[in-house]
């Protein structure tokens, strides 16, 4: 089942996912849709936070490997879940899908220091939901203007 994207999302509704024993967010405003693993094409000289890219409605699109960015242990993707960028669309290999949740970054709770560089690129903050931490993900803060280059050739 996709979730497809909503052009106006309510403001403060996240969709909640798992990444390991983590759960994850993002802001509903930010996500395309969610959908089943499909084939990867790793790249050579990618970051290696990037599974590859795969073929997304017609277009190529980054994965990024949630997982290893986040230190969680997962053997393989349970969705991907897609988001819009002003670049094109990026998607997240996850854990399964929580739901839509109406919970929302408190911006006075950034992500603690020991957050290694790249998981803060991604982290935008922490908070908590039934007393486990959760990572709200930035949409489109992960990938530096030298790694978009490589994902995009051919599109």
């Amino acid at each position: 089942m996709a979730i497809t994207a909503v052009t106006e999302a309510p403001p403060g509704l996240s969709l909640v996912f798992g990444v390991g024993d983590l759960l994850c967010a993002l802001a509903l405003r930010d996500v395309v849709e969610t959908i089943r693993p499909l084939p990867v094409q790793p790249l050579a000289g990618s970051a290696d936070v990037l599974l590859g890219v795969s073929v997304i409605r017609g277009l190529p699109v980054p994965v990024v490997d949630t997982a290893r960015l986040l230190g969680a242990r997962v053997e393989r993707p349970y969705r991907f879940v897609t988001t819009r960028t002003g670049r094109g669309p990026l998607a997240y290999a996850t854990g399964p899908v929580v739901g839509v949740l109406p919970v929302e970054p408190d911006d006075s709770r950034p992500p603690p220091p020991m957050l290694a560089s790249a998981a803060t690129r991604l982290v935008a903050a922490v908070g908590v939901l039934d007393s486990r931490p959760l990572l709200f993900l930035r949409g489109d803060g992960l990938m530096s203007d030298a790694e978009w280059p490589a994902v995009s050739v051919g599109a």
